[in-house]
């Protein structure tokens, strides 16, 4: 029996399984192998392939990703300076169109990617090329329109397929390899019993010490187990508001044709990234124009880094005025949480 053919009947297995306690032990068994196949059948289909060849540039880059003809290479020349190929034809996008966003402080980079088709997670119409590219940017950008908002879960179920977790964090679950021993758990009380999920990471490995901290499914046990998940923020688009009614999901609304939403977008976008701004002002001048732009709970500490290493190693105190300060010019030290908005200067021996 083929690859092919061993997952096509596990998956008929599970979907034919009613879930409740007496299966629960075999279906975590089931998918536990399931996904170690799936593994399998990417290593065994992988073709060598010189794929996109992009440097990461600015603030944050973010990927858009969305069937074709839905009007992505408009958007990102909308958005940014780019001059990405625009037709009325499938798959205009045959490469990777980078732009530059540049919006309040922030320059943010835009990927155009060619169009996903069913399929790109076993690597169909240069999936693997396309999926390779979004496990490395800090947003994924899932564009539609409103002939095709039926596919957006598609979408995120080949996301799913390939690897990537949208908008969740990794699992609070500690696998510690050992020698010898057997598989010991340690785990909070939840909906798996302790004898699933022994079996669930004996497909895997032959003697570890699991911990796992929270409550968790069978999914989450296998993506720490393969270690090879990215969990990554996303924000939906729908396209082409200007064209007629819209099914109302989860999703920001525009018109690439006509820029309505246009603005909405870009504030999104540097929302779902986490992205804020600090102004320097060096110790006898003034604030400077263009802020250092750093992840939400940034701190002193990483504005120093920034600078120079000498910055932390002479660091004497930071002078703060903006939301973080408790009043204008408080001193804080190097662990002090920066908000958006901050101006900040750093004196130093």
């Amino acid at each position: 029996m083929s690859i092919e053919e061993e997952i096509k009947r596990i998956e008929e297995e599970i979907r034919n399984t009613q879930y409740n306690k007496a299966t629960e032990y075999h279906i975590g068994k089931l998918k536990a192998k399931l996904a170690k196949l799936r593994e399998e059948l990417k290593k065994t289909g992988s073709k060598k392939s010189y794929g996109f060849a992009i440097k990461k540039a600015g603030d944050a880059s973010v990927a858009m990703i969305g069937p074709p003809s839905v009007g992505k290479s408009t958007l990102l020349n909308h958005l940014t300076n780019a001059e990405s190929p625009v037709g009325d034809y499938n798959f205009t996008t045959t490469s990777v169109i980078p732009g530059m966003m540049e919006y309040k402080g922030c320059r943010i980079q835009l990927l155009d990617l060619p169009g996903i088709i069913y399929g790109a997670a076993r690597g169909r119409g240069r999936g693997r090329e396309i999926i390779s590219m979004a496990r490395v940017v800090d947003l994924i950008l899932i564009v539609v329109d409103i002939f095709t908002i039926s596919e957006v879960e598609r979408i995120k179920e080949e996301l799913y397929m390939a690897g990537l977790r949208l908008d969740a964090k990794p699992p609070n679950i500690i696998i510690k390899k050992k020698d010898r021993g057997g598989i010991n758990i340690e785990m909070v009380r939840g909906r798996l019993d302790k004898e699933t999920v022994k079996g669930i990471v004996m497909e895997y490995l032959s003697n570890a010490d699991v911990f796992i901290r929270e409550d968790v499914n069978e999914e989450q046990i296998i993506d720490a187990l393969l270690g090879n998940r990215v969990y990554i923020p996303s924000l939906t688009v729908v396209n082409k508001i200007d064209a007629g009614m819209v099914e109302k999901i989860n999703a920001v609304y525009v018109s690439a044709k006509t820029g309505e939403g246009i603005e909405e977008l870009k504030e999104k976008i540097i929302e779902k990234l986490g992205l804020i701004r600090v102004y320097l002002k060096p110790e006898g001048k003034k604030v400077e124009q263009e802020p250092m732009v750093l992840k939400k709970g940034a701190k002193v500490r990483d504005v120093c880094l920034r600078l120079h290493k000498e910055f932390l190693s002479n660091f004497r105190y930071a002078v703060i005025y903006g939301p973080s300060a408790d009043f204008p010019g408080q001193r804080v030290g190097l662990n002090h949480v920066l908000h958006d908005g901050d101006i900040i200067t750093i004196v130093a021996r």
